[in-house]
């Protein structure tokens, strides 16, 4: 299991613009092959702050779906960025 998290900044004040440029990623992530989930939105402190959360059943399947990556005017909107991936060996009951 692959799990992709952290958090993305932009313009506190494109913010809006910015997730509503997101959905259609997220559709197509949530339909593609080994998506168990996927998840961008905004965090209710930070208003800035963008939260990214996906996770995917294989870097296989991860990879595929990424493809080129982000279009160019949601890079451009990204002014930071702490997103990280983790590999987890066990999943349990919290």
């Amino acid at each position: 299991m692959i799990i992709v998290a952290g958090s993305l900044y932009v313009d506190p004040d494109g913010r809006d613009a910015y997730l509503a440029s997101c959905l259609d990623t997220v559709r197509q992530a949530r339909s593609a092959p080994g998506c168990v989930d996927f998840a961008i939105s905004p965090d209710p402190i930070e208003p800035g702050r963008v939260n990214v959360y996906e996770r995917w059943e294989s870097d296989e399947r991860l990879l595929a779906f990424r493809g080129s990556g982000p279009s160019e005017e949601q890079t451009v909107a990204i002014r930071g960025a702490e997103v990280h991936r983790y590999r987890i060996s066990a999943v349990e009951a919290p």
